[in-house]
């Protein structure tokens, strides 16, 4: 198989995840409700990040270095499907910055409004702060530029 094809599927793989996303949460919200629906969703993604961040638990309390190699280093397609940039990495803490995210692109292909998008990026993005707080960080999200939800920038911390 070529490496195209595979780059292809990978993306695809990510479109179903985020299709998946959202008809879940659809189903919940008509179930629970928009709060309640939020609520457990999270919760569950939350242990998957938990799941996730045992590989990032020997990087703490404070190897910003290691964490930023091992985290960039397992994003898909040689860290493009994310495109991160690193815009801090010293003994103070990580700060990463997102310029893409094939979930929000597969949300805004399926033609959701942006408040229904920055709803289903809050629920999916509880997946790092499940890895950064489960690998014993503190850890913030915040968009950029502020409150437009275009891109996300992750504050990975020592944990006080």
């Amino acid at each position: 198989m070529s490496e195209a094809t595979l780059r292809k599927e990978l993306y695809a793989a990510n479109e179903n995840r985020a299709i998946i996303y959202k008809l879940i949460f659809d189903a919940m919200v008509e179930e629970f409700g928009l709060e309640k629906a939020k609520e457990v969703m999270k919760k569950g993604i939350y242990r998957r990040g938990e799941q996730i961040g045992e590989k990032f638990k020997k990087f703490a309390p404070g190897d910003f270095k290691g964490l930023r190699d091992a985290f960039i280093g397992g994003i898909p397609d040689e860290s493009k499907m994310f495109a991160p940039t690193v815009t801090r990495c010293d003994e103070g803490g990580l700060d990463i910055e997102f310029d893409n995210c094939p979930l929000k692109n597969a949300w805004r292909d399926m033609g959701l409004s942006d408040e229904e998008c920055a709803t289903l990026c809050e629920v999916a993005g509880i997946i790092d702060f499940g890895t950064f707080e489960g690998a014993g960080f503190d850890f913030e999200m915040t968009a950029l530029p502020e409150g437009s939800k275009d891109k996300c920038y992750l504050k990975v911390r020592e944990k006080k």
